[in-house]
């Protein structure tokens, strides 16, 4: 039995999950966990990590290495994504956390972070035809699925985070400020030269901030959290999201950390967060979003026993 380690660092949060794989590729989830970390916090525009989000970072690895030091037969997997992708001082992050935890950890290209996206979603979702969308807080994937095929894919470096730091949008939202994220979060997603052929086809949302949505959606239903009903495959109408957008933005920021649903360590990202799915709805005239809760580390999971399956070809 292997115990199969991904631990994927992305610019809001950092997560490990463990599966143990089984001789014939069957796997069970047997691990998680989930340290919000913000690393993309501040990054300004010169680019660099800074020193607080980097030591929690690093405090985040050190609970994730104590639980995974205690299992026999471990392989890991540790990517990093857009905030280190971006970052000037990459190489002396890499090295402090390959030299005081021993973590191998492999900074992945925008493109590479939206495959891996695609193959965590076809791989759990009934998905032949649509759009797949992952916001995070230093970048957006979206992804081109035609016949369950990944026939176009793009990183985008706008996210959570960025959008909410870089146009005051943390607390308090002034009309003028959202209208100036929107405008350059909308001029990204038009450029995508392919986007249109999206039109009109599912909506396929992951990622923190598009999660919260299904959450918060959920708690509508039930306040007993140990009956919450899965994300997974959740669909919800686009009105939904647009009333809900309306909400966030009327809110100051302890306003937001009172909804049921929306974590509080999100108070100050998510209206940033929530403005990329809002435009792509109406630039594409969807009118529904199916919810996936896999993505990136559940693709290296499928990428790992695809590649091990190829190889007993062999």
């Amino acid at each position: 039995m292997l115990n199969f380690v991904v631990i994927d660092l992305g610019s809001n949060s950092v997560r490990m999950k463990i599966s143990q794989i089984g001789p014939y590729g069957d796997f069970k989830v047997v691990g998680y966990q989930k340290k919000f970390v913000r690393l993309s916090e501040n990054m300004g525009k010169e680019k660099t990590l800074k020193k607080e989000p980097i030591e929690r970072t690093m405090r985040a690895l050190k609970e994730f290495k104590a639980t995974y030091s205690k299992l026999k037969n471990v392989k890991i997997r540790a990517v990093a994504t857009a905030a280190v992708r971006q970052a000037k001082n990459q190489k002396y992050f890499l090295n402090r956390v390959k030299k005081e935890l021993g973590i191998n950890l492999r900074v992945i290209s925008g493109a590479a972070e939206a495959y891996l996206d695609y193959l965590g979603v076809v791989n759990t979702l009934p998905v032949k035809n649509g759009l797949i969308m992952d916001t995070g807080g230093a970048s957006t994937e979206l992804i081109w699925v035609q016949n369950g095929n990944c026939e176009k894919r793009i990183s985008l470096p706008t996210g959570s985070v960025l959008l909410s730091q870089n146009y005051n949008l943390t607390d308090q939202i002034k009309a003028s400020d959202l209208y100036k994220a929107m405008t350059a979060a909308e001029l990204r997603l038009s450029a995508v030269p392919w986007i249109n052929n999206a039109h009109n086809m599912p909506l396929i949302a992951l990622g923190g901030s598009n999660r919260t949505i299904a959450k918060i959606k959920r708690r509508e239903v039930t306040d007993n959290i140990n009956d919450l009903p899965d994300i997974h495959g959740m669909h919800l109408p686009a009105d939904n999201i647009y009333a809900l957008f309306e909400k966030l933005v009327s809110l100051d920021k302890i306003g937001r950390t009172k909804i049921p649903g929306l974590a509080k360590i999100r108070g100050d990202v998510i209206v940033g967060g929530l403005i990329p799915i809002s435009l792509v709805l109406r630039m594409l005239q969807i009118d529904e979003v199916i919810f996936s809760n896999h993505g990136i580390r559940d693709g290296l999971l499928y990428e790992y026993l695809q590649n091990k399956d190829a190889e007993n070809v062999k």
